[in-house]
């Protein structure tokens, strides 16, 4: 497929927006539940919740540039009951504006217990509004991940890693944005985020490697002979049909070549795993705000490569009868 770079970015910026609200809620339950200590300043949501908006919506607005008429996108959420790319316009704002009220919740304090769960378990506005966010961050990744893995005919992305590699991309570079974050704003919790970050990332790291491994495997289901019914054992394709490109050619094939893929695939795993898992073990010790920064521009610099290779990958069947430019 041809990777267009309005939804690369759209679903880089995104994950690493749900990856942060994510690393921000899950410190704020480990400090109800006593596991960790409480970050008493609530400016630390705040601004935290604000940056994960900011990435949002840029992603939000990379996507428009992917429409051929803009005004008409609101029809997209029309099909949501067969269409996971309907389901995925309904639930980003949805989700974004849960995030705007957990941050604005933290700025306005309402943090008086509504109820409290068993004896010790106190819950208010914040906690509830982020368990919802919560659920649709999760709803987002996999209405985002089956827009894809849906699509039977495109085997390399019709498999459960799709989605699995959708959520767990995102929250690694999510967490590690939430470590180079804390070292400014909240030092007490670089240690918390920046071992999720690791952990999240070394299991990215598997799950990605193990879609690769199964891609690279993959057959074809269809052939020339298959395609035009002829079984003859040596058919070549000589001519495209026509003298130059076409919306074929352009929109369902990437145009480079092998070589280039390859380079592709090991600046991936270079930049989203190799680079960052030391930078952030470096960082940790002295909670280096400077290094842990570092390390999160590093993987998202390779979560642009990892999403165009993901594009790229994907061998459309129509791509048999479009080999060759006369």
């Amino acid at each position: 497929m041809h990777p267009a770079f309005s939804v690369i970015f759209l679903t880089t910026l995104i994950g690493v927006g749900q990856g942060l609200f994510l690393a921000l809620y899950t410190g704020q339950v480990y400090a109800v539940f006593h596991v960790l200590s409480a970050q008493g300043d609530s400016h630390f949501y705040v601004l935290g919740s604000a940056i994960s908006l900011l990435f949002l919506i840029g992603g939000l607005v990379a996507s428009f540039f992917h429409l051929g008429h803009p005004e008409r996108a609101w029809r997209s959420a029309a099909k949501w009951r067969t269409s996971w790319l309907s389901r995925e316009v309904i639930v980003l704002p949805a989700f974004m504006g849960c995030v705007f009220l957990y941050g604005a919740a933290h700025f306005m304090g309402w943090d008086a217990t509504l109820f409290t769960l068993g004896e010790a378990l106190p819950v208010n506005f914040i906690m509830i509004i982020g368990a919802l966010a919560t659920l649709l961050c999760f709803a987002l990744f996999i209405s985002t991940g089956m827009i894809y893995a849906c699509l039977r005919f495109l085997q390399e992305w019709h498999t459960p890693l799709t989605v699995v590699n959708f959520i767990l991309l995102g929250g690694a570079s999510g967490f590690t944005l939430a470590t180079g974050y804390a070292a400014l704003a909240a030092p007490s919790l670089v240690g918390f985020y920046g071992k999720w970050a690791i952990i999240i990332t070394l299991l990215a790291f598997v799950s990605r490697l193990a879609s690769l491994l199964r891609n690279c495997r993959l057959k074809p289901k269809s052939t020339l002979q298959t395609a035009i019914g002829v079984r003859h054992s040596q058919i070549a394709q000589k001519a495209q049909g026509s003298m130059g490109g076409s919306f074929n050619t352009r929109e369902y094939f990437h145009g480079k070549t092998r070589a280039v893929l390859r380079s592709v695939k090991w600046l991936m795993v270079v930049f989203v795993f190799a680079l960052p898992l030391p930078l952030l073990a470096f960082g940790l010790p002295t909670a280096s705000g400077g290094v842990l920064l570092f390390a999160f521009l590093v993987q998202y610099s390779g979560l642009l490569a990892e999403r165009w290779f993901f594009f790229a990958q994907a061998n459309h069947p129509q791509n048999l009868y479009y080999q060759v430019i006369s």
